[in-house]
């Protein structure tokens, strides 16, 4: 009996140290996977649990003007994040009632951030004020996973405003996100405009990381292996703008109570000086968080100040294309310099007669450019044919994008034969459509950018320089600057045709008759024209476009001034000013030009984009 008690004794002890040793050999086995097998991933996971990834913003870059003035700076701004792993979400009414945010919206964001990574910071509110930073310090202990960042926030060290040059930045959208890459997450400052958009790759830098160790409150407690893992952010390029902000500040200055817009350009590489489109704002609205009260009243403005007038309009130009028609003439062989025409001050057509604002009596080319002569550029139109006006219009660059390196702008209208058969079909238009399109009326449309590109190669007797604002990229890691190349191109017009017109234009500011008498600057010789555009929605734009010096032209620009009225009057004396400026560094008139009331010596071309009618 004993002996058979001994047997079972040891067969349940047997089985008792079977089971054990598997248990063992099971726990060994799990060991080695956990510990070998699944290192990598577990080892991953456990870090991420007690080691915090902070990322570091790289400083955003600067931008300089032609001067070496520093226009465009950073200063820092705090901004809230939360971690979603550790964040208790049962404090996201107090966490709200600290940053007065809205409990919908931390949520929203919350869940955004889960939706990306668990161990990720999500930011949530930017640019906080030191009473909000300090209620969060106190509070630390009742807000798990809620930290600060300190970025950085635009700052403009200039009078100018230059806001749809310059540009701003905003919070990332999703779409910006997928076009951008991957090195962009959500709530990420992205440039959305103007420079800051164009050369966001550049002005953005890199983004760096830092590894902190946390308690199990997620609260840092110190590096992470002595920072050996650290990444350190790449500090974005700076730019090196073409533009003289002490002419973009007087320019704009000039613009004051008006709509319109002034370009000025280097002819000498197409380098934008100034820029201006009235009225504008000023970019800090949008340096940081812009409140949602301001964003929609400035999108309710009925005076339009977020639209670039510079680049997105298109304004019929009036007589400043009248030497657009004169090139076409001449290039073509349709007639020479000399051709002459008798002006009554009016031109028959049919049953139409197309106007003239006075009887300017026998006048050749260049006399017509001089004074303006409606009349002389009806005929010559009727002559010259609307092809030929149009291949060398668009030689000029109308009709189509200048690349101006801020992305932003209209291509414009230049009517060709095929368009106004799309448009009113092959028998409905006739040849009475073209005398309106010779002094810059009708379906014609352009904008200010391009006829100061207009301007720059009648100054330079046929170059053409794609205008930019940008001049060269630092590369501060390097110590490198790197300077931007842009296209440019030659007409291929003959000499004569050049000084035939630019002496018309020569002769339109600087001697007795000239429409454009108010643009003169003293000590130098300006050329210019000016342009009367009738607005079928008010009354008429006026418009300059002009050079100086004439010998040696260091400046080009366009003046468009909306429903101001005579261009001589109005944005003739503006381009003046901003001639003077430029060339001077300074005004050497004793005082501003005021516009005079127009003289019927010199009294401004005008015609209707509809011809009046005899009878009517």
């Amino acid at each position: 009996m004993a002996l058979q008690i001994d047997i079972q004794v040891y067969r349940k002890r047997r089985v008792l140290s079977t089971v054990i040793a598997v248990m063992m050999l099971l726990f060994l086995a799990r060991l080695y996977q956990l510990q070998l097998i699944y290192r990598e991933e577990y080892g991953k996971k456990s870090e991420e649990n007690s080691v915090r990834v902070i990322p570091k913003e790289p400083v955003r870059g600067y931008m300089y003007d032609r001067n070496g003035l520093l226009v465009v700076d950073n200063r820092p701004s705090f901004t809230v994040t939360l971690m979603p792993y550790e964040f208790d979400k049962n404090s996201i009414g107090f966490l709200a009632r600290t940053l007065a945010l809205d409990t919908a919206f931390i949520r929203e964001r919350l869940k955004l951030g889960e939706a990306y990574s668990r161990f990720a910071p999500v930011k949530i509110k930017r640019d906080i004020d030191f009473r909000e930073l300090s209620a969060l310090e106190e509070n630390r202990d009742r807000l798990p996973g809620v930290d600060f960042q300190v970025e950085s926030k635009r700052l403009y060290n200039t009078p100018a405003h230059a806001a749809h040059i310059l540009g701003y930045t905003k919070e990332i959208s999703e779409s910006q996100i997928k076009a951008l890459g991957q090195d962009y997450v959500a709530g990420d400052v992205a440039g959305s405009s103007g420079l800051e958009g164009a050369y966001e790759r550049s002005l953005r830098g890199k983004k760096g990381a830092e590894f902190s160790t946390v308690n199990v409150r997620g609260q840092v407690v110190g590096g992470f292996e002595s920072g050996k893992l650290d990444q350190q952010a790449e500090d974005g390029k700076d730019l090196l703008l073409t533009m003289d902000f002490g002419l973009q500040a007087f320019a704009e200055s000039l613009m004051t109570g008006r709509r319109g817009a002034i370009v000025a350009l280097d002819p000498a590489d197409g380098g934008l000086l100034a820029m201006v489109s009235a009225p504008d704002y000023h970019l800090s609205v949008f340096s940081g968080v812009t409140p949602p009260q301001i964003w929609n009243a400035m999108n309710a403005d009925g005076a339009k100040p977020l639209f670039n007038r510079a680049t997105l309009t298109r304004y019929p130009p009036g007589s400043t294309f009248k030497m657009v028609l004169a090139i076409a003439a001449l290039e073509s062989k349709t007639v020479t310099p000399a051709w002459r025409i008798s002006c009554g001050g009016a031109f028959r057509l049919g049953n139409k007669v197309f106007k003239d604002l006075h009887v300017h009596g026998s006048v050749d080319m260049t006399t017509a450019i001089q004074q303006s002569c409606n009349v002389y550029f009806y005929q010559l139109m009727l002559k010259t044919g609307l092809d030929e006006w149009a291949y060398y219009g668009k030689e000029l660059g109308f009709g189509m994008l200048t690349g101006i390196d801020i992305a932003e702008e209209n291509p414009g209208l230049l009517p060709t034969t095929a368009f106004m058969n799309r448009r009113y079909g092959p028998s409905g238009w006739t040849r009475g459509f073209l005398p309106s399109l010779g002094i810059g009326q009708g379906e014609l449309g352009v904008t200010p950018l391009q006829m100061a590109c207009y301007a720059m190669v009648l100054a330079n007797q046929g170059a053409y320089h794609q205008p930019h604002a940008v001049r060269a990229v630092v590369q501060k890691d390097e110590r490198r600057v790197d300077t931007l190349a842009f296209q440019r191109r030659r007409l291929r017009i003959s000499p004569e045709t050049w000084r035939v017109v630019r002496e018309g234009m020569r002769r339109a500011v600087e001697l007795p008759g000239g429409t454009g008498g108010l643009a003169r600057v003293k000590g130098v010789e300006v050329a210019g024209k000016t342009g009367t555009a009738q607005n079928p929605h008010g009354p008429d734009h006026s418009w300059f476009v002009g050079f100086a010096p004439f010998d040696n032209p260091r400046i080009a620009v366009a003046v468009l001034v909306e429903n101001a009225g005579f261009g001589g009057t109005h944005a003739a004396p503006i381009a003046g000013l901003c001639m003077e400026r430029y060339l001077f560094g300074r005004l050497v008139r004793t005082t501003p030009a005021t516009p005079p009331p127009p003289k019927p010596a010199i009294a401004e071309e005008h015609a209707a984009a509809d011809p009046i009618q005899e009878g009517r």
